[in-house]
């Protein structure tokens, strides 16, 4: 069941209604006809002079939910309180589930499945999915996934053949820290050639160690998913602190936890 109210600590896409002295009006993107408020002290730190400077009308903004009265339809929203990471993060998101919400209609149109039908369809994926825009990548990895799932219908195959034509394949990153060093006079050799032990690129994995300061290089990898990223993280420092130890070096490693 979609909700009809998003919930408290939840980041949401609005569009600014109205700005004046006290506050903003604004729609909520992902929930049809409901609207929300953000309070002049939440729009931004500090004394605020006059609110337009901050929003205006028609502006496309992300906030965070500070209270929700399901009794009265009311959410109370603050914009101060989302940073940078989170607003690209979320208007990503955003966008992304627009474009899955076109994209299953093409798929409902190609199918000859009508509007009524199309509707209970993205419901369940919501369901099961968390968004419909994860159920077009979720095919990507699995083309039997909806099936594994119990979906049935002819719409399936062409779900799966628009996934391929109109979604990148998912990519998640992580990040670690290695610290090494090596006193023999020649050291800075053995650790650049362990750090070239360390990168490279695996079947749709790669992975990057960059210079931060001495003695500490950062891990950057890129998967498809989490668990192979954290796999092959795991076994390529391992190769490079086995070599810079064998050499006289040391080494350690760190995880990065966002």
């Amino acid at each position: 069941m979609l909700k009809e109210l998003p919930e408290k600590g939840e980041l949401v896409v609005c569009t600014v209604m109205k700005a004046k002295g006290f506050g903003a009006f604004v729609k909520l993107e992902e929930y049809p006809d409901k609207r929300g408020f953000i309070h002049i002290k939440e729009v931004a730190p500090g004394w605020i002079k006059n609110i337009r400077e901050h929003v205006r009308e028609g502006q496309r903004i992300v906030c965070k939910v500070m209270d929700v009265d399901p009794s009265k339809g009311y959410v109370d929203l603050s914009l101060k309180r989302v940073n940078e990471h989170q607003r690209r993060e979320k208007i990503q998101q955003w966008k992304n589930e627009q474009k899955a919400k076109k994209l299953l209609e093409i798929v409902c149109r190609e199918a000859n499945v009508g509007e009524e039908e199309c509707n209970k369809i993205a419901e369940a994926l919501y369901e099961k999915f968390g968004n419909l825009y994860t159920a077009f990548e979720e095919v990507l990895k699995d083309e039997k996934i909806l099936e594994k799932e119990g979906f049935e219908g002819n719409w399936i195959k062409v779900f799966v053949k628009t996934a391929k034509e109109n979604i990148p394949p998912p990519i998640v990153e992580i990040v670690g820290y290695v610290e090494m060093t090596c006193y023999k006079p020649d050291g800075i050799k053995y650790i650049k050639e362990a750090l070239k032990k360390l990168e490279g690129k695996f079947d749709g994995v790669e992975i990057k160690a960059r210079y931060v300061s001495a003695p500490i290089y950062r891990i950057e990898v890129t998967a498809p998913d989490y668990k192979i990223a954290e796999k092959l993280m795991k076994q390529q420092v391992e190769k490079a602190i086995q070599y810079i130890k064998k050499h006289g070096g040391t080494a350690s490693f760190k995880r990065e936890i966002k």
